[in-house]
């Protein structure tokens, strides 16, 4: 499997609140209950403080991304519905995903569209799976990440027991990862 790394660039809260190993989980997994306290404070302004924020409906998607890493999908759930954006419909879709309500998921996922991410999962994840010598046709298809795929991929793992557990979380992982470093240039207007 590829290394994948922490997100240094961050400062505080985020570094104290970023564990990626925690991304990794495929189901609702069990709350990180010595983290709701700080994560119950978060405001956008706390995430990004002595910051400019130029996207804030980002900054919130953030907010959403950190309650589901600690596995607080019910928290998540509510920032991430309240926002009307590609990429609120994209952490809505993961959300659902991990709750097992796989065709609420593939729903989201429809709803992102052809959302910016897509391409660098797509090549990340390429050599992921060659790496691994699995048929990457199934979550590339014409070389474009497949989100519903990788949703029916996930619900085989966890449902069925059927596939390679350690590269769906491996995969979800760099979803996470990618999906929050999007939302956090958007939100300071870097990206």
């Amino acid at each position: 499997m590829v290394e994948l790394t922490t997100i240094p660039r961050y400062g505080e809260p985020l570094a104290s609140l970023i564990v990626l190993d925690e991304a990794e989980t495929l189901d609702a997994g069990t709350f990180q209950e010595r983290k709701r306290e700080q994560l119950e404070g978060l405001t956008a302004e706390l995430v990004f403080p002595g910051q400019t924020l130029m996207d804030q409906d980002a900054a919130f998607c953030c907010i959403s991304a950190l309650w589901l890493l600690h596995h607080f999908l019910d928290e998540s759930h509510q920032v991430s519905q309240a926002i009307d954006t590609p990429s609120a419909s994209f952490w809505h879709g993961i959300i659902h995903r991990r709750e097992g309500d796989y065709s609420n998921a593939k729903y989201w996922f429809r709803r992102v569209g052809d959302h910016q991410v897509y391409e660098s999962l797509a090549s990340a994840s390429r050599e992921q799976l060659e790496q691994d010598r699995f048929s990457g046709s199934l979550l590339l298809a014409e070389g474009q990440w497949d989100p519903c795929q990788f949703v029916d991929m996930c619900e085989d793992v966890v449902v069925r027991g059927n596939g390679d557990r350690e590269l769906c979380q491996t995969l979800a992982r760099l979803e996470w990862e990618l999906l929050f470093d999007n939302c956090h240039d958007r939100a300071i207007g870097a990206a």
